[in-house]
């Protein structure tokens, strides 16, 4: 049996590939609650504008209805290679205003639509919120676990020795 340093949890991120990760990333798993106790997981666009993860999130969607009964969220964002991640738990908050300038912020950090035109931009996110009734999902961390197993010694020798990471990204079918 392999065991992994740390007792199974891999080493941290430091603050520097915290902020550099969310910045980087335009990805996550959003989890909320549903009215029966379940977890309802949806993967997300997002900005990280000034420190604080905005999501985009249509006014009658289930995940903007659950955060409107229980504001607890879990967030994900992580990568395959390098094997990462970012868990926050934390506390959601639904901002009906200025949605259209936030949605522009949010698509202007977005690989999708970097070096398109300024004008073209801002008639996409305009037709976008007037065409689908939105908010902004604003995320507040309350408490923050990484995970970084590329500094974990007995995964990178796992990784080496089983020769799984060229099964892995050289056969489509995994």
């Amino acid at each position: 049996m392999i065991r992994l340093s740390y007792t199974g949890q891999a080493p941290p991120l430091t603050s520097e590939e915290i902020e550099s990760m969310l910045k980087e990333n335009h990805y996550l798993r959003i989890c909320t609650h549903n009215k029966d106790g379940t977890i309802h997981a949806m993967p997300v666009a997002y900005g990280y504008i000034n420190g604080q993860i905005l999501i985009m999130s249509l006014i009658k969607s289930r995940k903007t209805r659950n955060i409107e009964r229980n504001n607890d969220v879990t967030v994900l964002v992580d990568t395959l290679d390098p094997l990462r991640g970012i868990l926050i738990y934390g506390k959601a908050e639904i901002d009906y205003d200025n949605v259209y300038e936030q949605v522009l912020r949010i698509n202007e950090t977005s690989p999708a639509f970097i070096g398109m035109p300024k004008e073209q931009l801002e008639r996409i996110t305009k037709f976008y919120v007037d065409t689908w009734k939105s908010v902004i999902v604003k995320v507040t961390p309350k408490h923050i676990i990484t995970f970084d197993y590329n500094k974990d010694e007995v995964w990178n020798n796992f990784l080496k020795n089983s020769g799984i990471r060229e099964d892995w990204y050289n056969n489509p079918k995994y």
